[in-house]
């Protein structure tokens, strides 16, 4: 194996711009990790966040972007007993999937599904570990209850909207064409709200109120977020496109009983993380690998055109995910 890589750093915060090629030592493989010859790897939010400067890595983790990949194990640490070099895998990753090898630890990669290709696989962790920690550990949403997804076009929305329908909810999504509404509705949304031309909250409460709501966009959407709830609803943020802060009513949280919690996922532990490829693997991978769900492909990109990917992804011009083919 080489002792160096291609892989895409970034040469300063800024726009797409500053994603560049570049050459890097091969990562070796600590205690319970493996090393990854990536095949291809996924586009995500919280990309662009960290190459803007907004989204630094956790200790110990690469400064190149890349939350998840698929390829074959090329190296195991020690300790590791769930694979051996050769086994193809997706995975979660603490950083550095925009190059030619990774590394991870060993609970957070799980098997490529049957019938999905390398670039399929690539879109499904980053996405998958966040949809079904926050919508159904989090957030407890129950078969028939209401549940409304924004940003439903997005690599998030479109596997929520799957795997929310998978399991009985009654789904309703935004987006922002009648493009992206219909292919929310193709998904399984009983209903898809144009932002653009709709108010979601007017939506919802003729329907009786949300019963879970995720949401990534923030700011404004909060306090409307709070009037589209039913009693007893949950708030789910998962980040805050449009802003963190806002003037919001708490009484209403206390009247009607409301939850408003959230999360991120790469700040938290090994343990945290592999408890949800728990999860996954008895939930969720078994549907993949029936073909029950699939994650929904925008376009594939190559590794040096990282650039344009994110330039896509920022635009918002997409339907589902984004990869690179390295």
């Amino acid at each position: 194996m080489t002792e160096t890589m291609r892989a895409i750093e970034i040469s300063r915060p800024g726009g797409p711009e500053v994603l560049v090629p570049s050459t890097r030592p091969v990562p070796v493989p600590g205690a319970e990790q493996i090393l990854i010859k990536i095949d291809h790897a996924g586009v995500n939010r919280p990309d662009a966040l960290q190459r803007a400067g907004a989204y630094d890595p956790p200790p110990g983790a690469s400064d190149l972007p890349g939350l998840e990949a698929a390829g074959t194990v090329a190296a195991v640490g020690p300790g590791v007993s769930r694979w051996r070099v050769g086994d193809a895998v997706c995975a979660l990753l603490p950083g550095g999937g925009y190059a030619e090898y990774a590394v991870t630890h060993q609970d957070h990669a799980l098997p490529v599904p049957g019938g999905l290709s390398m670039a399929e696989a690539a879109a499904l962790c980053e996405t998958a570990f966040t949809v079904w920690s926050n919508v159904f550990m989090r957030g407890g949403l129950r078969g028939g209850e209401r549940f409304l997804v924004h940003g439903g076009s997005s690599g998030i929305g479109t596997t929520a909207i799957q795997l929310a329908r998978h399991f009985g909810a009654r789904v309703f999504a935004t987006a922002g064409s009648p493009e992206k509404c219909a292919a929310c509705e193709g998904l399984g949304a009983e209903r898809a709200i144009n932002y653009r031309d709709e108010d979601f909250v007017e939506v919802l409460r003729a329907e009786g109120g949300a019963d879970l709501i995720l949401d990534m966009v923030g700011g404004p959407y909060l306090p409307r977020n709070v009037k589209a709830l039913a009693d007893d609803g949950r708030l789910v943020q998962i980040a805050f496109l449009q802003g963190p802060k806002v003037e919001l009513n708490f009484a209403q949280v206390m009247v009607r009983r409301l939850t408003i919690t959230g999360s991120t996922l790469r700040p938290q532990s090994d343990a945290a993380k592999a408890a949800i490829a728990v999860q996954l693997a008895g939930h969720v991978w078994p549907l993949y690998a029936a073909g029950r769900i699939r994650p929904v492909m925008d376009e594939v990109f190559a590794l040096d055109d990282a650039a344009a990917a994110h330039a896509r992804m920022e635009a918002s011009a997409h339907i589902g995910k984004i990869v690179l083919k390295v």
